[in-house]
C-alpha cells in the first residue's frame, strides 16, 4: 500500500509514531517524513534509521499550520500521532490540550485537504468514551472534527478516519516502565485504586491497527482493537513476582494506594452501546462506521457487531497467571531487555483468547 508513496507521520518520534515509521519502511515508500518537536528524539531515530536514505526529519508543531503545510507538500498519507496524552498534564493545563488536541488536529485536517492527501488516519484513545477528563474531552472533539471532515472536503479525495487505543504497554510514560523502575529502586509501587481496570495493547499491535485502518477506511470510521483487560493491582503483583523469580531477591517495598487522580476513571470504555448499533466486527477489531455515511461500505471479512458496550468493567479480565505469561511472552518482565531502548518496542498478540 505504501510502496513508492510519500508518508507524513506527525508525532513520529513517539512510541507509536516511530513504530508506524518502522512498519511503513518495510514497504519501500518513496519518502517518510517524521514531524515532531523533539530534536533529541529525532537524533536518536537518525541513528536507528541511518541505513535509510528515504527518511526526512522535520522539526515542527502541529499548532503551526504554515510549517505543517510545508511538511505535507506532495504527501499521499498522513498518520497523525502527535497529541498531549497524559491525563494529569491535560487536567492542569486544559487550554494547552485544546491547542494541540483540537486546534492542532484541525490544522492537520485543513492541510490534508489543501494538499489533496489520499488518507489521514488519526490516533484516538479509550478516554473519549464518556469522558471525565480534559484529555478525553479534547480527543473526543478531535474525533468529531475528523469524522466531519469527510463531509466538507469538497472535491478532494482525502479519506479521514480514527483508531481508538487502550493503554499501550511499554510506551513512554505508561504504567509498566513506572512500576519496573519503582521495583528496581525498592520504592513503593503507587497504584491509584486496587479495583482499577484497563485495556492493554502492545506497541506493534497499535501500529498494525493504524495501518489496517488505512487499508480499510472509506471515511469517518473509528477502528477499535479487541484487547485484554487487567487490574492494575494484578499487574503490579505480576511484576513483583517476575522481579523476585528472575532476580532471586525479595522486593523491599510494598504496594500503596494513592487515590484516583483528577479526571481519572476506575474503568475505561472503548465503544458505547449506541456506537455498537452501527459497528462491525471480526476476531481482531471493531469498525464503528460513520453516522454520516448513508451508502454501505464493503469492509473485508466483517460482520454486524453485537449490541453491547465494550468496557473494561464488564469484559473478561486476565487472571494473575495470564498476566505473568503475557509479561514473559512479550519481554515485559524483568528477564526482558526492551527498556534499555527508549523506543520500548515489544511483540504483539491478536486477542486474549490466544494467551
Amino acid at each position: 500500500m505504501f510502496k513508492d508513496k510519500t508518508v507524513l507521520v506527525t508525532g513520529g518520534t513517539g512510541s507509536i509514531g516511530s513504530e508506524i515509521v518502522r512498519c511503513i519502511l518495510r514497504e519501500n515508500p518513496k519518502v517518510v517524513r517524521i514531524y515532531s518537536r523533539d530534536e533529541s528524539k529525532q537524533f536518536a531515530l537518525q541513528q536507528e534509521f541511518e541505513q535509510y536514505s528515504n527518511v526526512r526529519y522535520l522539526i515542527g508543531d502541529i499548532r503551526d499550520k504554515e510549517r505543517l503545510s510545508y511538511a505535507a507538500e506532495g504527501v499521499d498519507f498522513i498518520f497523525h500521532a502527535a497529541a498531549l496524552k497524559h491525563v494529569p498534564a491535560c487536567e492542569y493545563n486544559p487550554m494547552e490540550a485544546v491547542k494541540t488536541n483540537v486546534l492542532g488536529v484541525q490544522n492537520v485536517i485543513e492541510v490534508a485537504i489543501e494538499h489533496n492527501v489520499e488518507k489521514m488516519i488519526a490516533i484516538s484513545t479509550d478516554k473519549v468514551v464518556n469522558p471525565t477528563n480534559t484529555m478525553g474531552a479534547t480527543k473526543l472533539l478531535s474525533e468529531k472534527l475528523i469524522s466531519a471532515a469527510n463531509m466538507y472536503k469538497g472535491s478532494k479525495r482525502t479519506v479521514f478516519a480514527c483508531v481508538r487505543f487502550g493503554n499501550v504497554m511499554g510506551s513512554r510514560g505508561s504504567v509498566i516502565p513506572l512500576f519496573k523502575e519503582q521495583i528496581m529502586k525498592g520504592h513503593d509501587i503507587t497504584v491509584t485504586h486496587r479495583e482499577m481496570t484497563r485495556f492493554m495493547m502492545s506497541i506493534p499491535q497499535a501500529a498494525q491497527l493504524v495501518l489496517e485502518a488505512a487499508k480499510q477506511a472509506y471515511g469517518g470510521e473509528v477502528f477499535v482493537l479487541k484487547m485484554p483487560v487487567l487490574k492494575i493491582m494484578d499487574l503490579a503483583i505480576a511484576l513483583i513476582k517476575s522481579y523476585e523469580n528472575i532476580r532471586g531477591e525479595s522486593y523491599r517495598g510494598r504496594i500503596t494506594e494513592t487515590g484516583i487522580r483528577p479526571g481519572e476513571k476506575l474503568y475505561e470504555e472503548l465503544m458505547t452501546l449506541e456506537e455498537s448499533e452501527r459497528a462491525l466486527e471480526n476476531n481482531e477489531m471493531y469498525v464503528i462506521t460513520s453516522p454520516f455515511r448513508k451508502e454501505e461500505a464493503e469492509y473485508q471479512a466483517f460482520d454486524k457487531a453485537k449490541y453491547m458496550e465494550y468496557s473494561s468493567v464488564n469484559a473478561v479480565q486476565l487472571q494473575l497467571e495470564d498476566i505473568i505469561e503475557l509479561l514473559e511472552k512479550y519481554g515485559l518482565d524483568f528477564g526482558g531487555h526492551i527498556y534499555e531502548r527508549d523506543t520500548g518496542v515489544i511483540g504483539g498478540y491478536s486477542s486474549p483468547r490466544r494467551l
